[in-house]
């Protein structure tokens, strides 16, 4: 029989359980349909038990009925977009993860003190598009150590960097060096971008990767986040596959394996980690233990909007 080590903390944080919330409470309050601007996180359980709750997923705010309840997702938006629900009268709730909030701020307080900003980051994620939109025609997104290397700038002059969210620290930290071997004078965010839950989620699958034989993922394919805890596991040498659904997991990949490192997404909830030890304990490893990073006890509080719309 083989056994499982589970990262702690690992599935939702503190900004996903927030968006969840905030849907669920929206459609109590105002009843179906609520509609929420993408994915309110990038999971497909998440979303389909909200659409069976009775919100309506859009791809942008002119599919959404005159006067009709709109909830940003966790990732962010530009203000363009607020501004184009105002102009359908829309009720706007905010759901945007206070962290990524921070860093919108960020940008556009250096855009209004004339700096550039070099935004590390992937340029199709709803995040990063939002951040853009936070500071248009001052951003530069930076995609990885590619990006660093062949960035362009005509005129350089003021730059800060900032970040995404989601990204690995330490792929970050070498993106970072490499823009300061060509700009010297690149200044540092006044704090991390890279929020606690991502972090820790991080240290979580390094440990994993140094105490297992194997390092199972649980997560949604869209996940950015998820997708970084399985190439931080590998960066560790040891073998890592991101798991949707229990019935992902590959004998192959068990073969010869004692220990298996299981660890989730901060977009992943709760049943599906359990549904993915289930799997494991049918397949011989029954037996669960934790490895415990760090503890959590952050909560956002609720959208001020839920409390201002009438009832």
């Amino acid at each position: 029989m083989g056994r499982v080590l589970l990262a702690a903390p690992s599935g939702f944080c503190a900004g996903v359980a927030r968006a969840v919330e905030t849907v669920e409470l929206a459609l109590a309050r105002h009843g179906a349909p609520v509609y929420v601007r993408r994915q309110i996180v990038h999971n497909r359980r998440v979303v389909e038990r909200l659409r069976d709750l009775g919100a309506v997923f859009v791809e942008e705010v002119d599919e959404v009925p005159s006067g009709g309840v709109l909830v940003l997702a966790a990732h962010g938006v530009a203000p363009a977009v607020r501004d184009a629900a105002a102009g359908r009268g829309l009720r706007t709730v905010d759901a945007t993860c206070p962290l990524v909030t921070k860093v919108h701020r960020e940008a556009r307080r250096y855009a209004g003190l004339g700096y550039d900003i070099l935004l590390i980051g992937d340029p199709g994620h709803d995040e990063v598009v939002g951040t853009v939109g936070a500071a248009p025609g001052r951003t530069h997104v930076v995609h990885g150590l590619e990006g660093a290397r062949t960035l362009e700038l005509a005129h350089p002059g003021r730059l800060v960097w900032l970040a995404q969210t989601t990204l690995a620290v330490a792929d970050t930290a070498r993106v970072v060096a490499e823009l300061r071997g060509r700009f010297p004078g690149l200044q540092d965010p006044p704090s991390d971008d890279i929020c606690y839950a991502a972090q820790n989620r991080q240290a979580g699958a390094r440990k994993l990767a140094e105490a297992t034989d194997l390092v199972l993922v649980v997560g949604d394919v869209n996940s950015h986040n998820s997708g970084r805890l399985v190439e931080v596991a590998r960066a560790g040498g040891t073998p890592a596959h991101l798991v949707d659904d229990p019935a992902a997991i590959d004998d192959r990949w068990l073969a010869g394996v004692d220990v298996v490192g299981v660890t989730a997404g901060a977009s992943a909830p709760a049943e599906s980690v359990e549904a993915v030890l289930a799997e494991l304990a049918a397949r011989g490893y029954p037996e669960v233990s934790t490895v415990r990073v760090a503890r959590e006890g952050l909560r956002f509080s609720l959208p001020r909007e839920l409390t201002e719309f009438d009832a």
